[in-house]
């Protein structure tokens, strides 16, 4: 397993990797404020806020929902690191990609916090891309799988970019969201945005959403309560533990080939486990 949940404290996982080149353009076209999108529970916003914080940017979380009297731990978390929070209706939310409503969206903030660099969700876009391509570095070993948990698919598609994954390494994906059958086409697009040309070493799987997004059931969240005991590694709900319980599926499904080894990369994000405590 590699573990990219203990490169930082707070901005873990992928996140780093995804945020990294996003903060240096930030700070080349002298952005004063950073924005981007999440749920009530998001990652990303816990990470960015952070990384704003840290690097003297303001930040300003666009959230789906409405807002409610009593925030849960993220975005208590995102409101002490400075992060001002916007609520949006969920209708109103499936506008984030349409570049009227951003611009609208954005101007109306410039008069209080200056100018905006503007972070997609999730934080895939080119910069995600390139920062992403730098996990595979980090392995020292020889290895035949690389698995890992998916969103956007931002993380899977820049590390499918990189030169460092060995020849004949399949990237295997697990997305979090049911009917992820989509994220096909939009890593597609991703790579071709990016570098122009598409990459035939990675797959996704799209069985172990465990009914979509956020969603768990007994059996995930015993596997995790097992995998903690046996291994002393706490997978989050959301993405890790998920494909940690794929990966376990399909071994005993002889869907690796004997003999291999297979990297999997711990994404960060337990501070969603929280959530869980009533």
């Amino acid at each position: 397993m590699l573990r990219l949940d203990q490169s930082d404290a707070i901005i873990s996982g992928n996140k780093w990797f995804k945020l990294k080149y996003n903060l240096i353009e930030a700070k080349k076209t002298h952005c004063q404020t950073v924005l981007s999108f999440g749920g009530a529970y998001s990652n990303h916003l816990h990470a960015l806020a952070t990384a704003a914080k840290s690097f003297g940017f303001s930040s300003i979380g666009i959230i789906r929902g409405e807002p409610v009297e009593s925030l849960n731990n993220t975005l208590q978390d995102v409101v002490n690191m400075g992060m001002h929070l916007h609520y949006i209706d969920r209708k109103t939310y499936r506008n984030k990609t349409n570049p009227k409503f951003l611009n609208q969206l954005i101007n109306s903030f410039v008069a209080e916090y200056g100018k905006i660099y503007l972070v997609p969700e999730g934080g895939t876009n080119n910069f995600a891309l390139q920062g992403a391509a730098e996990i595979p570095q980090i392995i020292k070993i020889n290895y035949d799988y690389l698995c890992l948990g998916c969103g956007t698919g931002g993380t899977l598609a820049g590390i499918a970019t990189a030169a460092e994954v060995q020849n004949n390494v399949q990237i295997v994906g697990f997305p979090a969201l049911k009917g992820a059958g989509f994220l096909t086409n939009d890593i597609h697009q991703l790579h071709q945005d990016y570098q122009h040309k598409q990459y035939q070493n990675w797959s996704l799987n799209l069985d172990y959403h465990f009914g979509g997004f956020g969603k768990k059931n007994k059996q995930l969240l015993s596997f995790l309560d097992y995998f903690y005991k046996r291994h002393q590694i706490e997978l989050d709900f959301v993405y890790t533990g998920k494909m940690m319980y794929g990966i376990y599926d399909l071994a005993e499904k002889n869907y690796f080939e004997p003999d291999s080894t297979i990297v999997c990369i711990h994404t960060g994000g337990v501070q969603g486990n929280r959530s869980l405590i009533n």
